[in-house]
């Protein structure tokens, strides 16, 4: 897999970079700013780009309007963003065209490394991975809709699964069976009205899309 890293950061950028590599992955470049960015993606057509929300010159979002250049100019880049906060807007326009390959991190999560490189390779592979928080943000502004049918154990799931989780990590996390576990995504496609797929990658991209609708 090959990545590319835009982060200001020196010490930051450093330390994703010596974290990839020290699990097999190949950076092929690690740049401070959003035109640099862009140009390395061009340049090299990596697989991921890890890119920071707030980049120079304002360190507003010129990282996220990088990102959603190169959704359209390099379509099979996938793209991870990392963030100090949740930024509800710039969720919701990465996740605008629900064709997968992006995620969305907050920056506490490079921590958990297990996870983070997890969530690096399966965006890469054009899954999701949305933080929970990112998840709760989105769920929460979906009161008065069709997300109140759901129960508070499917509201669970439902997060879950948005994060990008396969049934068996779901039933890990939540102590059930697998069988519970299909049992709930069922009953949140029927109550959702999305066509149940038992594609995982399929069914997540369906769920992201349900979500997404939340910040409109």
């Amino acid at each position: 897999m090959r990545v590319v890293i835009a982060e200001d950061l020196a010490l930051l950028r450093d330390g994703l970079a010596r974290l990839l590599r020290d699990n097999e992955i190949d950076v092929v470049a690690a740049v401070d700013n959003p035109v640099s960015l862009v140009d390395a993606v061009v340049e090299h057509r990596p697989d991921l780009a890890i890119v920071d929300i707030r980049l120079p010159p304002t360190f507003r979002d010129e990282g996220v309007r990088a990102a959603l250049e190169l959704r359209t100019r390099a379509p099979e880049t996938a793209i991870l963003v990392v963030s100090q906060y949740v930024e509800r807007a710039y969720a919701s326009e990465l996740l605008a065209d629900a064709r997968g390959g992006v995620g969305y991190l907050l920056k506490d999560r490079i921590f958990d490394v297990d996870d983070f490189v997890e969530a690096v390779r399966r965006v890469a592979s054009g899954g999701t991975a949305l933080d929970p928080e990112v998840v709760a943000q989105l769920v929460s502004r979906r009161r008065g809709s069709a997300i109140d049918r759901l129960t508070d154990r499917e509201r669970e799931v439902l997060g879950l699964m948005a994060e990008g989780r396969s049934n068996t990590a779901i039933a890990d996390v939540l102590v059930l069976s697998i069988g519970a576990v299909e049992k709930h995504v069922t009953n949140i496609f029927q109550k959702l009205d999305l066509a149940v797929s038992s594609s995982d990658h399929r069914r997540v991209l369906a769920v992201v899309a349900y979500l997404r609708i939340g910040t409109e």
